[in-house]
């Protein structure tokens, strides 16, 4: 593991609404994340940690506090630097694919090479996620797993210092969700890209390096996982 204050969220906090009806989401956070580091974000529904990965990834912002990203403050950004900033630095894998339905496989990972100065060969990732085969089919012939893929595909495309990854298996069954979450390991630990990924499933932890528990908008527990088991191993 590299440096440890690779990505430091420092003191985020974050409200909506207003008056009466307000409601606070985040309420002070603060941890470090190492370069490399696959870090999983474990907590109930609206505990925050959605909330918590779109202000790491710059589509959301904090009400105070800030994001530090390899001694880069997000907020300090303005929004042309920030956008510029996201296109390079981060990539992006949610529950749902948002594939683009006349691309075949290979264009929509394409879109994501575009993005970047310094992408990965689009083939040779197509090889890596089983993808290879299916490179001429569009997203309405693909199996969910294999969408999910492709959508990993087009985050990880673009050789991101950080992935981050929101309910990446909520939509996917036991077997597809494990064969995900394997896939991502890879994708850690060939490529070295740093991991932040949101889950309600309590088992994924022990594939991760880092668990932070939120609950009702507060870090509950922060731990460094020592006894790290592969994806393949995992439970539930």
């Amino acid at each position: 593991m590299g440096d440890n204050s690779f990505l430091k969220i420092s003191g985020i906090k974050k409200s909506f609404g207003s008056g009466e009806n307000r409601t606070e989401v985040l309420r002070g956070i603060d941890f470090e994340v190492a370069k490399g580091e696959f870090c999983v974000l474990l907590g109930p529904s609206g505990s925050g940690k959605s909330t918590l990965l779109n202000i790491i990834g710059g589509i959301d912002s904090p009400d105070s506090g800030y994001i530090s990203i390899d001694g880069e403050k997000t907020g300090d950004m303005d929004e042309k630097t920030l956008t510029r900033y996201r296109r390079k630095h981060l990539g992006y894998v949610f529950q749902m694919y948002n594939l683009i339905p006349n691309l075949n496989v290979k264009e929509n990972v394409e879109v994501g090479a575009y993005l970047s100065d310094n992408p990965f060969d689009v083939d040779d990732l197509l090889k890596t996620l089983g993808l290879y085969e299916h490179r001429h089919k569009l997203p309405n012939q693909l199996s969910g797993g294999q969408q999910q893929r492709t959508s990993i595909g087009r985050a990880i495309v673009k050789n991101p210092d950080i992935l981050l990854c929101d309910e990446p298996t909520g939509a996917l069954d036991y077997n597809t969700s494990k064969e995900i979450l394997k896939l991502i390991e890879d994708v850690n630990q060939k490529y070295g890209n740093t991991i932040i990924m949101v889950t309600h499933n309590d088992a994924i932890k022990n594939m991760a390096d880092r668990t932070v528990k939120l609950r009702d908008g507060m870090i509950r527990r922060n731990i460094v996982n020592e006894n790290k088991i592969s994806a393949v191993e995992l439970d539930w």
